[in-house]
């Protein structure tokens, strides 16, 4: 158990240090994501009701970009270019890689969220989350799903130059039916129902509990049930067809 430990923490570690390496990827993964809120603040307005709708929708939907779209690009680029060939052939196992991967989703993700609270509290004055423990709960959680979601999808991207297209189909969409930066109860009945079966509408709102309304997660175990089958979803997919080489 010690040596997966540690392998994993090595993995984490390389992962950490090939991030850093890529200025491109730090700046999409957190200047980005601030830049978003402080234009889309300054075109729709910073009034209580705005902000308390645009500061969970964003920090859900910076999880779901760091996580998922990073993922599915990720895996592709180095299935095609054989790097997860050789890796398969080293003795590192399976689990220590995809831990390392899924750690390093997780500091990404932390970092993404803790920097969209304390922008909110500190230009516009909202309160600290009333929940810690519910945001770290749900920070989590949507790592997971989201993650394990992204490796699963990157099964059907056929190659790299692809990659772009297949994952904007799935992104774009989600973020814009999802109420990321309105609220989903304006949509058609149509709309909603397609929403509330989404994993990132579920995301939004165990982050809207945490960190505005104060809902605690008794108030939100719809949104918790549905993170866990999503999660599952991915989970079993990544495993059942995962692929270490270019078919």
């Amino acid at each position: 158990m010690s040596e997966a430990v540690s392998l994993t923490w090595r993995q984490f570690r390389f992962e950490r240090r090939m991030f850093w390496r890529n200025p491109s990827a730090a700046f999409f993964n957190f200047l980005l994501p601030l830049i978003l809120l402080l234009l889309i603040a300054g075109a729709f307005g910073t009034t209580t009701n705005r902000l308390d709708t645009l500061i969970p929708g964003l920090a859900a939907m910076n999880m779901f970009a760091t996580t998922f779209n990073a993922l599915a690009y990720n895996i592709t680029f180095l299935r095609e270019q054989g790097v997860l060939k050789r890796i398969h052939g080293t003795p590192l196992p399976a689990p220590a890689y995809f831990g390392g991967l899924l750690g390093n989703a997780l500091a990404n993700a932390v970092v993404q969220v803790a920097l969209v609270v304390v922008l909110g509290h500190l230009i516009w004055g909202l309160p600290w989350p009333r929940d810690w423990g519910e945001l770290v709960l749900f920070t989590v959680l949507g790592v997971v799903t989201f993650a394990s979601l992204g490796i699963a999808f990157a099964h059907l991207i056929p190659n790299f130059s692809s990659a772009a297209a297949y994952v904007n189909v799935v992104f774009l969409p989600v973020i814009l039916v999802s109420g990321t930066f309105y609220s989903t109860k304006s949509l058609p009945n149509v709309l909603d129902a397609l929403a509330r079966v989404l994993p990132l509408k579920h995301l939004i709102d165990g982050f809207s509990g945490a960190i505005v309304t104060g809902r605690g997660v008794s108030d939100n175990l719809t949104a918790i049930a549905v993170l866990c089958v999503w999660a599952a979803i991915g989970i079993f997919c990544a495993v059942r067809w995962f692929r270490w080489e270019q078919p």
